[in-house]
C-alpha cells in the first residue's frame, strides 16, 4: 500500500509543499493516516529550529538536539519527523502546557529556541489559501506555503531545569525501598538515605 493510500486525499491540494518538507509530511501522514495542520506546524518548527541552531536535521545517529514539546498528538509527530527527536530515543520530552509550541535545545552549546505559531496565524492563513473548501483546508495548505516568519515566532530562551539530569546516563538503576520496583534514569527520590520511586514518595499520579 502506498503512502497516498494511507493519507486523507479528500482534497487534491492536501500536499503542496516542496522537498524536504513534503517528505516529512508524507512520513507523518502515513503514521496518522491523514495529514492535518498541526503536523505541518510541527514539521516546520523542526525545520526552522535546524536553521536557527545551525544543525543538520533530522538527526539520525547523533542526539545533539533535544526537544521539549508543549502538547502531544499529531503536532509532536510533525516535530519528530523533521528533527529525528523521539520519545523513544529519549531526545524529546512532553511538558504538557496545552500549546502548539516547542523548545529546541542544542545539547553541545546549551543554546535554546522556543518556537510557536504567530497569534494571528489563522487569519494570515486564510489570505494565503482563500479558495479552499473550509477554514481547516485553508490552514492545511497555507501552513505549507507561508514564509516561516509569517507562520512562526521564535525567541531564544534559557532553560531553568537541569537538562543533564533529565537525560541522565545509561545503566543507572535503583530499587525502591517502598514497593521494590526498579527505577531507571536516576528518577529516584531519596528519603532518610533510602531510594524511593516518586509514587512511594508521595508523587503518585494514580490511585490503587
Amino acid at each position: 500500500m502506498s503512502v497516498d493510500e494511507l493519507v486523507d486525499t479528500t482534497t487534491s491540494q492536501w500536499l503542496v509543499a516542496t522537498e524536504p518538507l513534503a517528505g516529512f509530511l508524507r512520513q507523518s501522514a502515513a503514521m496518522h493516516r491523514h495529514l492535518c495542520p498541526r503536523q505541518v506546524l510541527g514539521a516546520r518548527m523542526g525545520m526552522y529550529a535546524g536553521e536557527l541552531l545551525g544543525l543538520t536535521l533530522p538527526q539520525t545517529t547523533t542526539k545533539r538536539l533535544y526537544v521539549f514539546v508543549e502538547t502531544d498528538g499529531c503536532f509532536a509527530d510533525g516535530v519528530s519527523v523533521a528533527t529525528g527527536c523521539w520519545l523513544g530515543r529519549r531526545t524529546m520530552r512532553l511538558v504538557d502546557e496545552g500549546k502548539v509550541a516547542a523548545t529546541f535545545v542544542d545539547i553541545q552549546t546549551g543554546q535554546a529556541w522556543r518556537i510557536a505559531p504567530r497569534a494571528d496565524v489563522r487569519e494570515l492563513a486564510r489570505r494565503h489559501a482563500p479558495n479552499e473548501r473550509s477554514r481547516w483546508h485553508s490552514y492545511l495548505v497555507a501552513y505549507q506555503r507561508m514564509p516561516v516568519t509569517e507562520l512562526l515566532i521564535a525567541r531564544p530562551v534559557t532553560l531553568n531545569l537541569d537538562l543533564k539530569a533529565i537525560i541522565s546516563r545509561n545503566g543507572l538503576r535503583a530499587i525502591c525501598a517502598g514497593c521494590g520496583e526498579e527505577i531507571i534514569n536516576a528518577r529516584e527520590v531519596m528519603r532518610d538515605g533510602q531510594p524511593f520511586c516518586r509514587a512511594c514518595a508521595g508523587e503518585r499520579y494514580y490511585l490503587g
